[in-house]
């Protein structure tokens, strides 16, 4: 699958500014290091909802625990060569999936391809992800504001992609009591944010209502986690 949206820009296609009327496609600079490309993976959609629903086949979605007992909101599941893992024994990356012992599935073509020129196109070179933590929202599900620290490359950005129903996404700052902003995210929109903005505390605020009662949000988020 290629995703080289910014194909027919007049600028850069490496440049997170480069704008696409053609397509829609635009950039919005969070902070330094850190943007929103909007419908950056609008057409590849339906293969990325095709690939989540192989991977949950294989390792479904689960409610993990937090290390003080708490059922998290969000369901959680991982592909790649390591996952994210959180129960009362703390936050970690881990090659097997504990529910089923087995490794987690190999992380798709598809995955990687989107989640490497979406680092590129936001000045990321490069960026070899090895982890991705898909997340499903419910209407009801919250992401408190947290940061990206379980990782051993703090080099590497990290690239979430936005799928499902609308949502807003909280930026904050190097502090959890800095002030946020709310960034609503449409189906298709890529955040992506490394260097000086890595450990910006962030969060999921709310997803937006439907309708239909089975509608949900996911969201892919691509991590050097090794």
């Amino acid at each position: 699958m290629t995703l080289d949206l910014f194909a027919h820009d007049a600028h850069d296609p490496r440049d997170p500014h480069a704008t696409s009327g053609e397509r829609g496609i635009s950039s919005d600079e969070l902070a330094p290091g850190a943007f929103v490309l909007r419908g950056y993976a609008r057409t590849a959609v339906a293969a990325l909802q095709s690939d989540i629903d192989a991977i949950v086949a294989q390792a479904p979605l689960r409610h993990w625990l937090t290390p003080g007992g708490k059922r998290m909101s969000v369901a959680m599941t991982n592909c790649g060569e390591v996952g994210w893992i959180s129960d009362r024994m703390g936050y970690r990356y881990g090659s097997h999936d504990p529910l089923s012992g087995r490794e987690w599935p190999a992380m798709p073509a598809s995955f990687v391809t989107l989640a490497c020129e979406a680092a590129q196109a936001a000045g990321y070179d490069n960026f070899k992800p090895d982890a991705c933590l898909i997340n499903r929202y419910s209407l009801d599900a919250r992401l408190t504001l947290h940061q990206d620290r379980d990782e051993r490359e703090m080099g590497a950005p990290i690239v979430s992609v936005s799928l499902g129903l609308p949502a807003i996404f909280l930026w904050g700052g190097l502090q959890r009591s800095d002030r946020t902003r709310k960034v609503r995210l449409e189906p298709g929109d890529v955040v992506v944010w490394g260097g000086p903005s890595r450990l910006v505390y962030h969060g999921i605020a709310s997803v937006e209502g439907s309708f239909d009662a089975n509608a949900v949000r996911y969201n892919l988020t691509f991590r050097q986690a090794r």
